[in-house]
């Protein structure tokens, strides 16, 4: 495995511990907070549950941005979004967390199902090291190799 897929198979293991990223279509204003749902199957697409009317719902070119849950992750991903109201992808996705927000369940008029397809994404790591620590402590000047990873990927897999 390269190093650039190492820094993928992160962002998809942070992403299923905290799923939350903040997605807008380009040029439509501000971003919105979703929450991502996974298809092992479809390792460059992230799906999201949400209302008819929301804004996304309109398609189109979208940038997402991603904030690990320990802060130590980073991810900024490019790609379409388009809905999916595909039976089969709901009934696979569909979980007690998203009735929450869907009483009617899985045939709620009001539910909608988002796929967000991926292109490109620039995912970084911020393991800074013991070295690089002790440097931001008293001051000093922080190297490359004190910072963490980094990588720009045209695929999550």
């Amino acid at each position: 495995m390269t190093a650039d897929q190492d820094i993928a198979q992160t962002f998809l293991s942070k992403l299923q511990d905290s799923p939350f990223v903040m997605i807008g279509l380009d040029g439509a204003g501000h971003s919105e907070p979703l929450t991502a749902q996974l298809d092992d199957d479809q390792a460059d697409t992230l799906f999201f549950f949400t209302a008819r009317d929301n804004r996304l719902a309109a398609g189109g070119a979208a940038m997402a941005q991603f904030v690990s849950k320990g802060h130590d992750f980073f991810a900024c991903l490019a790609g379409t979004v388009s809905v999916d109201n595909d039976p089969a992808q709901i009934d696979k996705l569909f979980s007690s967390q998203v009735e929450a927000w869907f009483p009617g369940g899985r045939n709620d008029p009001d539910l909608t199902l988002l796929r967000y397809d991926v292109s490109s994404a620039e995912l970084w790591e911020t393991d800074i090291s013991l070295k690089g620590r002790v440097k931001m402590l008293f001051g000093g000047k922080m190297a490359g190799e004190d910072e963490g990873s980094h990588a720009v990927v045209g695929s999550l897999t």
